[in-house]
C-alpha cells in the first residue's frame, strides 16, 4: 500500500463523491418532510401541525437575517438549548419569510 491517500481508508475523490450523494439525498428528504408539514395545514385536535410535536424534540425554530456570503447564525439560547458547538454539524431548512429589498 501507498502513501498516496495520506492515510484516507479510501480515496479522497470517493469520500467527495459519497458525501455529495449523502448530501442530495438529505436535501430530497428534507423537502418531503417539508411538503408534508405544509400539507398538514393548521388542523384542528389532531391530523394538523400540533401532532408534530414529538418531531420538536432537539429542534429549534428560529429567525435569522442572511449575511454576507449567504451566512446565517443560530441564536446563543437555540444553541445552548440543543448543545451546538463550533465544528458540529446541523441540518437546516430554509424559509424565506421577509425581504428587505425593493421588488423592481
Amino acid at each position: 500500500m501507498t502513501d498516496d491517500n495520506a492515510g484516507f481508508p479510501w480515496p479522497p475523490a470517493m469520500f467527495a463523491e459519497q458525501f455529495q450523494e449523502a448530501s442530495e439525498d438529505a436535501a430530497e428528504r428534507q423537502q418531503e418532510l417539508y411538503e408534508q408539514w405544509l400539507s398538514m395545514g393548521t388542523g384542528g385536535a389532531s391530523g394538523g401541525l400540533s401532532d408534530l410535536g414529538a418531531l420538536s424534540t432537539g429542534t429549534a425554530t428560529f429567525k435569522s437575517r442572511v449575511q454576507s456570503g449567504g451566512r446565517i447564525s443560530i441564536p446563543d439560547a437555540e444553541r445552548e438549548a440543543l448543545d451546538i458547538e463550533e465544528g458540529d454539524i446541523v441540518q437546516t431548512i430554509v424559509v424565506p419569510v421577509k425581504r428587505d429589498r425593493d421588488e423592481e
